[in-house]
Formats: structure tokens, C-alpha cells, sequence
């Protein structure tokens, strides 16, 4: 599913400019509190990750996949935003990039004819200050598999999610 994380840093590194580090999720928010090294993370962030499918068999050795997609939009909020701070402004520039961010992603077809679907959000703050606004997005992949003398060829088709 790896096409799918290149994809999509591709697609949003391609349609917004002033996201500073947009890279697959390994964990850099978590490193944070850990200290261990990692390469830096600029904010703001977009981390992307694609951590499960479900597979059912189709026949044979072909077999179709619901995957999802996490997205995880990350802000440094050192900002004071609290009423009269002259900078509660921030709060509303996040979220139109959040709503930005949506727009591009929210039936984003990867491959020939799949849709990306929000199926779920969440908003929270980690440690250091870091708000992060998370999505997570599902689409549908068919494996082919077709057996030649003894090797497996696969092929990946991508439709959409039902």
C-alpha cells in the first residue's frame, strides 16, 4: 500500500504551498516526547499513514480490499489565542486549512478510478502544544493474482469504495 502513501504526499505537496513538512507518519509526534532522533519536523505537518486493509477473496487468488488512510494535519500552537490576545484569528487560519486539506483529499482518485471517502475526524492536542486535526479516509484495491508457472504475478487495480 505503499503507492498509496506516495500518491498522496505527491498530490498534497503538489496543491499547498505553505505546508512545511508533509511526509508518511512513522511516528515523528511520539518521538517528540521520546528524544530519539528522528528526522526534524517543521511545522505545519501533514503525516500521512495507511495502517490497515481488510481482504476478502474475489476467487481464485484475486482479492479486493477496503484500506484506510490517516491524515494527520499538525500546528505548532504557540500562539495566545485567548479572547482579546489580538490573536484568536489563529484559530479560524487553522481551521481553513484543515477545511483546505479536506477539499483536496475528499474524493482524490488514486490509480484509475478510486475515491477517497472520509469515514471519520478527530481534533486534539499532543504534548509541546501540537494541535493536530486528524481524518481518516477508506478506499476499495483489487489484487490480481494470476499464477505463471510457478510465480505469482500481482497487479493492483483500484476502484472505488463502495
Amino acid at each position: 500500500m505503499e503507492h498509496l502513501l506516495y500518491d498522496l504526499i505527491e498530490h498534497i505537496g503538489n496543491n499547498i504551498s505553505d505546508i512545511r513538512t508533509i511526509d508518511e507518519d512513522y511516528g515523528q509526534l511520539e518521538m517528540l516526547d521520546d528524544n530519539r532522533e528522528s528526522y526534524p519536523l517543521i511545522f505545519p505537518a501533514i503525516l500521512i499513514d495507511s495502517p490497515d486493509a481488510t481482504w476478502e477473496n474475489i476467487g481464485g487468488l484475486n482479492q479486493k480490499g477496503v484500506c484506510s488512510v490517516n491524515v494527520r494535519l499538525c500546528f505548532d500552537c504557540y500562539d495566545d489565542s485567548h479572547y482579546n490576545s489580538g490573536q484568536t484569528d489563529r484559530i479560524l487560519e487553522r481551521e481553513d486549512k484543515r477545511r483546505e486539506l479536506h477539499r483536496l483529499l475528499q474524493g482524490h482518485r488514486i490509480g484509475d478510478s478510486s475515491a477517497l471517502i472520509r469515514t471519520s475526524s478527530r481534533f486534539f492536542t499532543t504534548n509541546h502544544g501540537i494541535k493536530v486535526y486528524e481524518s481518516t479516509y477508506t478506499l476499495e484495491l483489487t489484487e490480481m493474482c494470476q499464477s505463471e508457472s510457478q510465480r505469482t504475478k500481482v497487479s493492483i487495480r483500484v476502484s472505488p469504495h463502495l
